[in-house]
């Protein structure tokens, strides 16, 4: 559903090798390059951590070599700017199109229509059951093509983005005769499918929107996946064989009935057959373990707009749930893995059922889908899972975003690393040269100094570069524990304000996220730091030694920004609710160092750079099971604590001349009988603790420039280009594709 590229210029610029032909020629004309970068719009097809994944796994697979195409919708709005207002979030609209369809090439030769609503009949005709799907409304989709270029490669990846519109004869009639709504209430009922990214669903229409959404999406796609198939080969009988299909989450998850329909009614195709076609054709990842992110639909919304599709669900399930009494598994593992529950549709068994593999995004996800989540289906299916972990554009997020140190590191290793990462490894025959790690120190600062300029030119604050830069950057949600965070900073915060005397290492908190529009915590921990930060600009004593700074509208451009001169990676989820993370390896690359709980990609982090070279504190997954089952009551930790019920107590007095009792409760007394659900109170002591070693260790400038040299040097695991090959050998099968041309040799003189 989302691939959140950001912006297209200097990647593509970059990954042709002409970024530095093309500043010498504009410097030529008085222009400079950089300040072009600033004009173009980040692209506003994605929100989070699963799009910028998905945009990464495109360049890797352009750079690799591998053919391959990426399918979403074009959204004429993303999810949603975000403005600071009296320390409030508000969202305004997202208008990133007008500059960012220059990418797009428009192929109306390859429009598909899509059927939503309407009803479902069945005749036999000709010995076969023919299905007649009639009074539908039909939307066309229109491709939008943007290409991804390889870095150092021939290799191109396509993006093809879909747009709605009304597929009917414009009521030309009624239109001259006054009666505009009618004339173009078609038009605007399908247009508004591919409007806006992620629109509100706590409401009918909205959930009903982003159904329509998911299905128009994956029909598009697969028609298009079909039509280009039927190009080469005469039959669709061996589409596994030379397709790969894989769907990013559930969102796509229609994608497993819709495919059954095109081979049952548009192809002829039998069941059996249409399943073996279907399931050898289709992997999925699961990229949460949260019971709440696992999407369920109400029946009777999929029985009303996708008549056909809900027919082949039931069947779909039938059968399953028959196969599994055959095998003779227990009814309550049957009811639990059925697609079915009490009129609600389970989108991610769904996933698992009608795909060939089935990964999680790191190690410890990947465990844990199998002993909890989807345990029951590892127990029948356990040759269906596997892992393959994350990985980032290295080159984006490296080369690209912090140039001075990726050129410092192509001076003494050379530059196999930006084609192949594990070479940054060679970094650690430096880890005792004093000069090398100088110029470590050197390069993050220089990069705080711009960092600060940057800031203060594109917002108005005042950061000081020579404090140290402590960043927690994530959509904002509760597992993610920004409001841990915040609880440390107002101990600082007390701490400081009772001794101004106190000598304390300068440092700046700095989180970026945006929150849903309907969520209220995540809003109230958004105004909770505003304030904070409202609080320590009046106090110039306080601001030399603490200060908090909240990014406006976070996105992929300030990210890139920010990362380069941030020295500590705040990765604090609740151990076992974090499926990988992203950022984390961002940071790593860059060098900062990661403050956080054994969860997600950190695990692996943590085995890769060892123990000395990272700061984990806080309970393990299993331990935070545990405590559920045995009890957990965050007021018997409140009461036992005076550090924390002072903190609390400042919560409710407020900052900025705002209480924030409510979030006071959340903690203690909380609602529907739960406080803490996400055991801020439980991890406080020993995220503080963490925080102590870190503040030691960065006060001996060559032993920090150790480790941050050493976390640079093992993150090279961590590249998307990784991550594609794992997919393409493990899952795909899928082999690379040789250079049309060899390149001509270069005669020097």
């Amino acid at each position: 559903m989302e691939f959140l590229l950001g912006r297209s210029l200097k990647n593509n610029l970059y990954n042709l090798g002409l970024e530095e032909n093309v500043r010498e020629v504009l410097k030529g004309w008085k222009f400079n390059l950089d300040d072009i970068y600033e004009i173009e719009s980040d692209a506003g097809l994605g929100n989070g951590g699963l799009g910028r994944l998905a945009a990464c796994f495109m360049d890797s697979l352009a750079t690799e070599n591998y053919p391959a195409m990426g399918f979403s919708i074009r959204y004429d709005y993303g999810l949603f700017k975000q403005k600071i207002v009296d320390n409030q979030q508000v969202e305004l609209p997202d208008i990133w199109l007008d500059s960012g369809d220059i990418w797009m090439m428009p192929r109306s030769d390859k429009n598909f229509k899509i059927k939503l609503g309407g009803s479902v009949s069945e005749r036999w005709e000709d010995g076969r059951l023919k299905v007649y799907h009639e009074n539908a409304n039909i939307v066309d989709a229109t491709p939008y093509d943007v290409m991804v270029s390889g870095a150092d490669s021939e290799g191109v990846s396509v993006l093809r983005l879909w747009k709605a519109s009304a597929s009917y004869v414009f009521d030309m009639k009624a239109f001259t005769q006054g009666s505009y709504m009618h004339a173009t209430r078609a038009d605007n009922e399908a247009e508004i499918i591919s409007k806006v990214l992620y629109p509100s669903d706590d409401h009918d229409q909205g959930k009903q929107l982003r159904l329509s959404q998911q299905y128009f999406l994956v029909s598009a796609s697969l028609q298009s996946i079909i039509k280009d198939h039927l190009k080469n080969h005469p039959s669709l009988r061996n589409l596994p064989d030379v397709a790969a299909i894989h769907i990013n989450d559930t969102h796509p998850a229609l994608a497993i009935p819709e495919l059954m329909r095109l081979l049952i009614d548009e192809y002829g195709f039998n069941w059996d057959d249409a399943w073996s076609i279907t399931h050898r054709s289709i992997a999925y990842t699961n990229h949460t373990v949260m019971a709440e992110a696992l999407e369920k639909w109400n029946e009777p919304l999929i029985y009303s707009l996708l008549p056909r599709i809900h027919s082949l669900i039931k069947e779909i399930n039938r059968r399953f749930c028959l196969e599994m009494e055959n095998r003779g598994v227990e009814q309550e593992k049957i009811d639990n893995m059925s697609i079915f529950s009490r009129n609600l549709v389970k989108m991610a068994n769904l996933s698992v059922i009608g795909s060939h593999s089935i990964n999680g995004v790191s190690e410890l996800h990947s465990n844990i889908i199998k002993e909890s989540v989807f345990h029951d289906f590892y127990t029948v299916y356990p040759e269906r899972f596997t892992n393959v972990t994350n990985g980032i554009a290295h080159r984006r997020w490296l080369c690209q975003s912090n140039p001075k140190l990726s050129g410092f590191i192509g001076s003494i290793i050379g530059d196999d690393y930006k084609k192949d990462a594990s070479n940054l490894e060679k970094l650690l025959t430096f880890k005792n040269d004093k000069t090398v790690l100088d110029e470590l120190n050197k390069i993050k600062q220089q990069n705080k100094i711009e960092y600060a300029k940057y800031v203060k030119n594109t917002s108005g604050f005042i950061l000081n570069p020579y404090s140290r830069i402590d960043t927690q950057i994530k959509r904002l949600h509760e597992y993610k524990r920004q409001l841990l965070n915040v609880l440390k900073i107002i101990k600082l915060y007390k701490e400081i304000l009772d001794n101004p005397s106190k000598n304390v290492t300068p440092q700046t908190f700095i989180f970026g996220a945006k929150a849903a529009g309907g969520y209220y915590h995540a809003k109230r921990v958004i105004s909770l730091i505003n304030c904070i930060s409202a609080e320590i600009q009046k106090n110039k004593s306080l601001k030399d030694k603490l200060d908090v700074m909240f990014v406006e509208n976070y996105n992929v451009t300030k990210a890139e920004h920010l990362i380069p001169a941030s020295e500590i990676s705040e990765q604090i989820s609740l151990a076992g609710k974090e499926a990988s993370g992203t950022s984390n390896m961002k940071f790593m690359i860059n060098g900062a160092l990661t403050l956080g709980t054994i969860d997600g990609a950190n695990v692996e982090i943590m085995e890769s750079v060892g123990n000395d070279n990272i700061f984990i504190f806080g309970l393990t997954a299993d331990e935070v099971e545990k405590q559920w089952r045995s009890g957990y009551y965050a007021s018997n930790i409140f009461a036992a604590n005076p550090e924390i019920r002072d903190i609390v107590d400042l919560l409710k007095t407020g900052f900025a001349g705002e209480n924030f009792t409510d979030l006071a409760n959340y903690l203690v007394l909380g609602s529907h009988n739960i406080a803490d659900p996400f055991m801020c109170l439980a991890d406080y002591n020993d995220y503080i603790r963490a925080h102590n070693d870190m503040d030691a260790a960065y006060k001996n400038k060559q032993q920090w420039a150790q480790m941050s040299l050493v976390n640079i040097a093992k993150s090279g695991i961590f590249a998307a280009d990784r991550s594609i090959r794992d997919y393409a050998n493990n899952i795909w099968n899928m082999k690379r594709l040789k250079p049309l041309v060899k390149k001509a040799a270069v005669k020097k003189d």
